[in-house]
C-alpha cells in the first residue's frame, strides 16, 4: 500500500498543523491525558515540571502539580515510551512484558548475576511491604553507590529500583515530593503468536498522532527509539518504520518529505503559547528549524557562558508561528518573565499585548497551589 500523497500543501499549512495536532480544546485531565497517550516528564521545575507544562494548555483549570496529586485515580503510569513520561494504561499494556536488558541508558546488554540476585531479594522485600520509599530501601539493604550512566555517582539501591521499574518487575504508585513510591508489579504474559507488527504500528500511530506532521527524518528518529521502549522486538523496528511510511499520508514540501495523520487544520487560534522545551509542538528541533527557520535549543545543561537563550527557555507561540522564548522563574513570591524574539523584538500589535499579558496571568494562576484557589 502506497501513502496517501497530500498536494497543494504548503509550510504555512504544516505550521497550522502542527501547531492544532495536539493543541486541542481543552478538556478533563483524563481526556486530555488519553488523546494524547504519553506525556513526557523531566524533573526540573522552572518555574513547574515539564508534563505540567504540557497539560496547562490541555486541561481546564489545570494546576501545577495535578498530574502528581491525581496519578493514583488517572488510569496512567510512570514507564518509558520514546522517553520517560507518563502512559495510559492502554499503551502501556502495548510494551511489555520487557526482557531483561538494562535501561535505555546503560545499553542492551542481559542483567548480570549479581544484579537479578540482588532484584530477586528486593522483589521479596516490596512485596512484603506493600509499598517503598527508594529510602527504605537504602535503609535496609545499603548496596552503596555505583557509578551512573553520564559518568557521575549514583546511589546503587536507586540504579537498581530504575532498572526493575523499566523490567516491569515494579511500578509507581504515587510520588511524595517528587520521590517515587514503588509497588511489586506484573505485566501479563502474551500470547506467543502475539501480532507483533500489528503491535508496533499501533506504536508508531501513537508517535503520528502526537508529532504529526513529521519530516522523514524526524519520523524515522522516533520509530527508531522505539528499540527502547520495545528492546523484545528491537529488530522488527525497521520494518514498522517502512510500514509507517507506506500507511500515512505523505506530502513533498520546498523537497523534504513530510508524514501525517490527515486531519482538519483551521485558522490559526489569537493566543500566546508559553510552551515546554518538551512540548509536542516542539519537541522534534529538526521540525522546528524547518517550520519556524531559527534554532531553538533546551539548555539547562549548558554552561552558564555558552546559553543564549537561557536554562529553561520556553518556546513562544503566537497563532502558528513560534517567534521568541520566556525564562519565567518565581522570585520574592512574584512571578519574573525575561522574553526574548528572534526579530530582536516583539511583534508590534496590540492583539500580540494583549495576548501576551493573559498568557502571563494564566501562569500566574496556573502556579498557585490547589489549597490557595
Amino acid at each position: 500500500m502506497r501513502s496517501r500523497v497530500g498536494v497543494g500543501l504548503g509550510l504555512d499549512d504544516l505550521r497550522r498543523l502542527a501547531a492544532s495536532q495536539t493543541l486541542f480544546p481543552p478538556t478533563t485531565l483524563p481526556r486530555a491525558l488519553g488523546k494524547l497517550g504519553f506525556v513526557q516528564a523531566d524533573p526540573i521545575r522552572s518555574p513547574a515540571r515539564a508534563q505540567d507544562l504540557i497539560l496547562r494548555h490541555r486541561v481546564v483549570d489545570y494546576c501545577a502539580g495535578d498530574l502528581e496529586r491525581r496519578y493514583a485515580k488517572l488510569g496512567v503510569a510512570e514507564d518509558f515510551f520514546i522517553n520517560y513520561g507518563f502512559v495510559t494504561h492502554a499503551l502501556q499494556a502495548l510494551l511489555h512484558p520487557r526482557p531483561d536488558v538494562r535501561v535505555p541508558a546503560e545499553g542492551r546488554e542481559p542483567w548480570p548475576a549479581e544484579r537479578i540476585r540482588r532484584a530477586r531479594v528486593l522483589l521479596k522485600f516490596v512485596r512484603e511491604r506493600g509499598e517503598v520509599h527508594p529510602r527504605e530501601v537504602e535503609e535496609r539493604f545499603g548496596h552503596g553507590t555505583v557509578r551512573n550512566y553520564w559518568g557521575g555517582s549514583s546511589n546503587a539501591t536507586t540504579q537498581l529500583l530504575d532498572a526493575m521499574h523499566y523490567r516491569g518487575q515494579l511500578r509507581v504508585t504515587r510520588r511524595e515530593g517528587g520521590i517515587r513510591i514503588y509497588a511489586a508489579h506484573e505485566h501479563p504474559r502474551r500470547a506467543v503468536d502475539v501480532a507483533v507488527a500489528g503491535t508496533l504500528d499501533a506504536l508508531v500511530d501513537v508517535i503520528a498522532r502526537i508529532h504529526s506532521p513529521l519530516p522523514a527524518r524526524s519520523l524515522g528518529s522516533y520509530v527508531h527509539r522505539l528499540r527502547f521502549a520495545v528492546p523484545q522486538w528491537r529488530s522488527e523496528v525497521k520494518s514498522a518504520l517502512v510500514r509507517a511510511k507506506a500507511r500515512l499520508s505523505r506530502a513533498r514540501v520546498d523537497g523534504v518529505d513530510w508524514y501525517l495523520v490527515p486531519g482538519a487544520s483551521s485558522e490559526p487560534e489569537e493566543r500566546v503559547r508559553l510552551l515546554a522545551p518538551f512540548d509536542p509542538v516542539v519537541h522534534d528541533r529538526t521540525r522546528f528549524e524547518l517550520l519556524w527557520g531559527w534554532v531553538y535549543r533546551f539548555e539547562a545543561y549548558t554552561p552558564v557562558p555558552k546559553r543564549k537563550l537561557g536554562y529553561y527557555a520556553l518556546p513562544l507561540l503566537w497563532r502558528d508561528r513560534v517567534l521568541g522564548w520566556g525564562n519565567l522563574a518565581v522570585k520574592d513570591g512574584e512571578l519574573d518573565a525575561q522574553l526574548g524574539y528572534v526579530a530582536g523584538h516583539a511583534p508590534r500589535e496590540r492583539a500580540f499585548e494583549r495576548e501576551l499579558d493573559a498568557e502571563i496571568e494564566r501562569v500566574r494562576v496556573f502556579l498557585k497551589p490547589a489549597r490557595a484557589r
